[in-house]
């Protein structure tokens, strides 16, 4: 499902007459805004097609990749909420995500032998080749869509990318500012 519905984003005369009623609009932020949004719709509905077709989902994707360690090879068990952290959704989210690997036989639960309350989730063998065998065709997708994108655009791109996603942790900030300065 997209995240955007926007197939036509609106040309920027358009945005240039918006302002005349809305004030605060920043003409060449909504056009840079609207354009990476629609970049990150296709992005996500490439790799959520590649995925379907394997039979996964990138909730489930992303949990599989978590629980294996890229650079030596091997399983790492993680606890849910240690998932739920790195996925960056809620504890509910990933239950349901383990549910399905599970079933799916692509993880198991295991009790913590130090501390038999906490729960590991542990990516089975079935799991691994699964993972093993979706990711060469995931990595050429990736790569088909930045083709055309020289090293020196994409090592642009990234940085830029990382200076708008910063502002997040900046609006946070600048909230905890507000809030205290309100408590005054």
């Amino acid at each position: 499902m997209p995240l955007l519905m926007l197939k036509d984003l609106p040309r920027y005369e358009c945005l240039l007459e918006a302002v005349l009623r809305y004030p605060d609009l920043d003409p060449s932020a909504c056009e840079a805004y609207l354009n990476l949004l629609r970049a990150g719709d296709e992005a996500y509905h490439r790799s959520e097609t590649y995925f379907t077709e394997h039979g996964m989902s990138p909730g489930r994707f992303t949990v599989l990749m978590i629980l294996f360690d890229k650079l030596a090879g091997e399983p790492i068990p993680h606890t849910p909420a240690e998932l739920a952290e790195k996925a960056g959704v809620t504890r509910a989210t990933i239950t349901g995500l383990i549910d399905t690997l599970e079933k799916d036989g692509l993880v198991t639960r295991r009790h913590n032998s130090g501390d038999r309350r906490m729960m590991l989730i542990h990516l089975t063998p079935k799991g691994q080749t699964v993972l093993e065998e979706i990711l060469p065709g995931h990595f050429k997708q990736m790569a088909r869509q930045m083709a055309p994108l020289s090293e020196q655009e994409r090592k642009t791109l990234v940085r830029l990318l990382n200076k708008v996603a910063g502002q997040r942790d900046a609006a946070a900030g600048e909230e905890r500012s507000y809030s205290h300065a309100g408590a005054v």
